[in-house]
């Protein structure tokens, strides 16, 4: 915008400029006590530079008011927008909303104005003069002000994204299992407070943003390199700050709908293990609510029982071989039997309950299964291979079948 004129008569001029360094002490003074919480900065590293920027404003505005106002003073480059713009990102920096800043702008508008007019009256400025005097001192600082938002905003907006990039490198580490050292350094970096325990969920990485409106804004996030998966790319891990307890109960409910893996709440600076037992339950069977994440803490005799398949395998096999002397209709029967006869201890009333036959029908099928396998059922090693062998059905998938999006 191009002012009109504003004439200053050299006296007028040589009296403001005179009286500039009062009314920048002035207009500090005055912030201090209409801003409180400017009262610390001005006596930290922050003072030296907000005096000089109160000293730089006015020094600039004059100039420009004495060259007759048709200079753009919020010309981007200028030194005294320059210093706006930095004191904005120094405000960001030290953590501050614009709150306060813009307060300050105001009130060294009204102090400034108020010494500066009383100045130019007694060196004889006329009252038209005088107006647009105080017109041009709003707009400048309407200027500082915006440059100063825009400072402001850019330091946000950059220290984010840094501040992005550390927390992912942060859970990488986490991840793969680095020092606690090294962990503590880097979550220092990144501006992380370490919580309790982390625990690892394990989903498509398209629905990451979904699940993480529901969830702690400390959570990190990693979809670059994961560790261990044979599919990189389709899955992210996020590391979710004390879900443990009854908290656990809201993250599962969070995550409903998202083909969530969920491990167990560890140590944060052990939050390795919780990914691996989830990348671990990725090949289970996702079970009867396929909407329902996969809770680890539920499973844990499956994935016990399944840390090793071969082994899982050759101890089905061994375990279940008398059965085989019987014909396939037969074995079914006789199979689900012993399985329910070992879960309810033996007690004949209760497993015809569970298989909705007559306790006769149990009877004359134990008679046929302590035929094959002799005084094995009265063995207890028999018994807890049994137990074993029969305790998870076979697998019927591949492992990996569920890493790319259960």
């Amino acid at each position: 915008m191009t002012a009109n004129p504003v004439l200053f008569p050299e006296a007028v001029a040589e009296a403001m400029r005179a009286d500039l360094p009062a009314v920048a002490e002035r207009a500090v003074d005055e912030i201090i006590v209409g801003v409180p919480s400017y009262a610390d900065a001005f006596q930290g590293p922050m003072g030296r530079k907000i005096s000089t920027a109160v000293e730089l404003a006015l020094r600039g505005f004059l100039q420009v008011a004495v060259d007759g106002g048709g200079v753009d003073a919020g010309t981007p480059g200028g030194p005294v927008v320059e210093a706006a713009y930095a004191l904005g990102r120094g405000e960001a920096r030290s953590g501050r909303s614009m709150d306060a800043l813009l307060a300050a702008y105001r009130v060294g508008a009204r102090v400034s104005w108020r010494d500066m007019s009383a100045t130019a009256v007694r060196a004889g400025m006329d009252p038209m003069a005088l107006a647009r005097f105080a017109e041009l001192v709003f707009a400048y600082i309407d200027r500082l002000s915006a440059a100063s938002v825009a400072g402001h905003a850019d330091e946000l907006a950059s220290s984010s994204r840094a501040r992005l990039r550390l927390r992912e490198r942060l859970a990488r580490g986490l991840l793969t299992g680095s020092p606690h050292a090294e962990l503590s350094e880097m979550a220092q970096r990144a501006e992380w407070a370490p919580p309790r325990t982390l625990t690892a969920v394990v989903l498509p990485e398209g629905r990451v943003r979904g699940a993480l409106v529901s969830l702690d804004p400390r959570t990190l996030v990693a979809t670059e390199d994961l560790p261990g998966l044979d599919a990189p790319g389709e899955l992210a891990a996020l590391l979710v700050p004390d879900a443990e307890g009854a908290a656990r109960g809201a993250l599962l409910r969070g995550l409903a709908g998202r083909g969530a893996v969920v491990g167990p709440a560890r140590p944060w600076w052990g939050a390795q293990a919780s990914y691996g037992r989830a990348l671990r339950a990725l090949r289970l069977d996702p079970g009867a609510e396929p909407d329902a994440p996969l809770d680890t803490d539920a499973r844990l005799a499956e994935l016990v029982l399944r840390a090793d398949e071969e082994a899982l395998a050759d101890l089905r096999a061994r375990a279940l071989a008398p059965l085989s002397a019987v014909g396939e209709t037969a074995r079914e029967k006789l199979t689900e039997t012993l399985r329910s006869w070992l879960l309810h201890h033996g007690r004949r009333d209760q497993v015809a309950a569970a298989l909705f036959v007559h306790p006769q029908t149990v009877r004359y099928r134990m008679t046929q299964l302590r035929e094959l396998y002799g005084r094995g059922l009265e063995d207890p090693q028999t018994v807890l291979e049994l137990t074993i062998a029969l305790g998870v059905p076979p697998s019927s998938t591949d492992p990996g079948d569920h890493a790319g999006g259960r």
